[in-house]
């Protein structure tokens, strides 16, 4: 299998079938005492410095009411 520039490769179908993977299924890699596996996940994979911040919010405004807040000057 071949790794492109962006560094993607293709699931083959049998793993995927075996696995259940279908588009928009979460996957994640884990690491094993240097070999890596594929598994399904439930939760999006949050990374970087938002991770933190995942499921915190307590706002009850509309994306409208907040986007008008960004504009005002």
């Amino acid at each position: 299998m071949r790794v492109t520039t962006k560094g993607q490769v293709t699931i083959p179908r049998r793993v995927r079938e075996a696995l259940g993977i279908s588009p928009e299924t979460e996957i994640d890699f884990v690491e094993d005492k240097g070999r890596f596996y594929i598994v399904k996940t439930d939760e999006p994979n949050a990374t970087g410095r938002f991770k933190k911040l995942r499921d915190i919010a307590t706002v009850t405004m509309s994306t409208d009411e907040i986007m008008n807040l960004t504009r005002e000057s």
